[in-house]
């Protein structure tokens, strides 16, 4: 597989949407510092309550929440180990993951390493 992928679904309180995307920032220069390829925050924007499953419900969106896609991308598995190892133990990502400065519930966040099966 030609590259890995770590991807990321969460509910953010709409009204705390700039911090969010302030800390992502600051994770992604972390992540990048740490040799990730490329990191992506997407902001719902055309995402609707599916009848079995979504995007909303996957999340268990609560009122006034947006759904935050987000993916970063590595070069292998065994690449996104070495970063993934690295930034863990960087003191600046663990004081933005402090659960009581994070403008997110982390419990409700998905996430997962994938290998990219298709390129386009």
């Amino acid at each position: 597989m030609p590259n890995y992928v770590d991807g990321f679904v969460l509910p953010v309180p709409k009204d705390k949407i700039d911090d969010y995307l302030t800390s992502a920032r600051k994770a992604g220069d972390i992540w990048r510092e740490h040799g990730a390829l490329e990191v992506r925050e997407c902001v719902a924007d055309d995402v609707q309550v599916g009848e079995v499953t979504s995007f909303p419900r996957s999340v268990q969106l609560e009122d006034g929440e947006t759904v935050v896609f987000a993916w970063i991308l590595f070069e292998s598995r065994e690449h996104r180990d070495r970063v993934n190892a690295e930034v863990m133990k960087d003191p600046r990502f663990k004081e933005l993951m402090n659960p009581e400065a994070m403008p997110v519930d982390g419990r409700r966040m998905i996430f997962g390493g994938f290998g990219v099966a298709v390129e386009a």
